[in-house]
């Protein structure tokens, strides 16, 4: 979504992070401000006001009933937002759990007997993808290594002799699976 928006316009993810600009006026001599009417809203307050609904929209607009229902009384994309992170990612507690959990599923993440190359990777590509969008970055020569370490021992000879001929820190996960498909 942040790529997304970021591609429409960047101040709509500003507004979406930070939360819409309100149009007020000074009232007295006291300091005070207070909403401005429509009718004293200047050119750059209606061009502010109109972001931040192009914003909405784009969020509202990319998401199906479900999530509609799920947002529909929020008023500005600042609670949008906030309600879809809880929704998906979830508090911060829940964030860290998930990442635990699935940290774990890396380590121990080992390719079946009767499973194919293709189905090993698209298995950990899939953990690797939600550790990814919660924040978890692991190097991709990281990657590799793992999943030369978990191939069966059948996977032995090819192992050893890709270790030998690739360059493990230039070798992309892509490149190491078309590797072992040939094999």
């Amino acid at each position: 979504m942040h790529d997304f928006v970021m591609a429409e316009d960047s101040e709509l993810w500003d507004i979406i992070c930070d939360g819409p600009y309100f149009p007020t006026k000074a009232v007295g001599d006291l300091s005070l401000t207070m909403p401005k009417t429509r009718k004293e809203y200047t050119d750059a307050d209606k061009k502010a006001v109109e972001t931040h609904f192009r914003a909405k929209k784009i969020l509202v607009c990319g998401m199906g009933p479900d999530e509609y229902n799920r947002i529909s009384a929020c008023e500005i994309t600042k609670e949008i937002w906030k309600a879809l992170q809880i929704a998906h990612e979830g508090t911060t507690q829940v964030k860290q759990s998930m990442i635990y959990m699935l940290t774990s599923k890396y380590e121990l993440f080992r390719m079946k007997d009767d499973e194919s190359v293709q189905d090993m990777h698209t298995r950990f590509t899939s953990i690797i993808n939600e550790l990814h969008s919660l924040g978890e970055l692991i190097p991709r020569n990281k990657l590799v290594r793992k999943i030369l370490s978990i191939l069966p021992n059948s996977w032995e000879i090819k192992v050893n002799v890709i270790t030998k001929e690739k360059d493990l820190q230039e070798l992309t996960i892509d490149e190491l699976v078309r590797n072992l498909k040939t094999y």
